[in-house]
């Protein structure tokens, strides 16, 4: 079974080390990991950290984005999916890459910088990371305020451009001001508060509207967003699959598993290499068609199916 993944940070590392190639065993996602890990997609976040100075940080967008393009794509069997639609073209042995933005803070209050994501082909956006920014609080931030009204017009720009809102790191109140006006809506790596309390997870009334709205939602292999900061185990993560699927999410399920932006693994998950044995351990719970949709088929169906591939030729490209 080939899988979807829906985050990683594998570009931060290659910014931060820029002696780093995309075969370096540093990565936990690196070209070796994704092939023996049977990946067919892995969406790539641009994420900056909250000590570049702003004036600084969009340049350490444009230098990940560099990153992606001579690092990543270097290799002939990465393939750029500038439309999520490509998705259902790629062949037996090419891998797709997907640019994302996790936060918006380099963007600051400028839609010039935005177009240029948008052009460098980013097709998932996460209004904020932890703290606050000109769209929105995220979960970190103590204030918890909502959706700003630059954030709403980032919005009504991602929905025009078929963009992913992704929602995993907002604050509660933001979450739900995006959730009734996103059009292509995913929560990437985030998993259940009530099975774990930590505050990235989604609280109960979170996943019945993710799973209402028929969104996408990947869980996360962070052991402190599973269970705690050591002793995790798949079946820590079986727990969170079960209960997504009991408030009735079972088919919204997927994998964003945050590799090379976690610092601790789950046993037996320390790198994209390890697909195959999470899918065998989850084989045993189960059903085939279940594990199909874990994998790739519930983002195919939650996201690639409500593409319009017509509307790209309108903007962009």
């Amino acid at each position: 079974m080939r899988v979807i993944d829906t985050h990683c940070d594998a570009l931060l590392k290659l910014w931060k080390q820029p002696s780093l190639s995309f075969e370096d065993g540093a990565l936990d996602t690196n070209v070796k990991n994704l092939k023996k890990g049977q990946v067919q997609v892995q969406l790539f976040a641009i994420w900056v950290p909250d000590t570049v100075p702003m004036e600084d940080k969009f340049s350490v967008v444009q230098q990940q984005v560099n990153r992606f393009y001579d690092r990543v794509l270097s290799h002939p069997q990465m393939v750029h999916l500038r439309s999520l639609a490509e998705i259902n073209h790629l062949k037996e042995n090419e891998i797709g890459a997907v640019l994302t933005l996790e936060g918006m803070d380099a963007v600051g209050h400028d839609l010039g910088k935005l177009q240029w994501l948008y052009e460098q082909g980013v097709l998932s956006i996460g209004l904020t990371w932890n703290g606050t920014n000109a769209c929105a609080d995220g979960i970190g931030e103590k204030r918890g305020a909502g959706l700003t009204a630059f954030g709403e017009e980032v919005l009504a720009l991602n929905n025009e451009r078929q963009i992913l809102n992704d929602v995993s790191h907002l604050s509660i109140a933001a979450f739900w001001d995006v959730l009734p006006h996103s059009r292509l809506t995913i929560a990437s790596h985030s998993n259940s508060y009530t099975v774990c309390p930590h505050d990235r997870n989604l609280r109960d009334e979170q996943i019945k509207a993710l799973i209402k709205k028929d969104a996408f939602i990947g869980i996360v292999f962070f052991p402190k967003f599973t269970k705690d900061e050591t002793g995790a185990t798949i079946k820590d993560l079986v727990t969170h699959i079960d209960y997504i699927g009991s408030l009735g999410g079972i088919q919204h399920i997927g994998f964003g598993s945050d590799f090379d932006g976690i610092n601790q693994h789950i046993e037996g998950l320390e790198n994209a290499s390890k697909f195959p044995h999470l899918v065998e351990q989850l084989s045993r719970y189960y059903s085939d068609q279940e594990l199909n949709g874990f994998c790739s088929d519930n983002f195919k169906q939650k996201v690639v199916a409500k593409i319009k591939p017509e509307l790209y030729k309108t903007y962009i490209l």
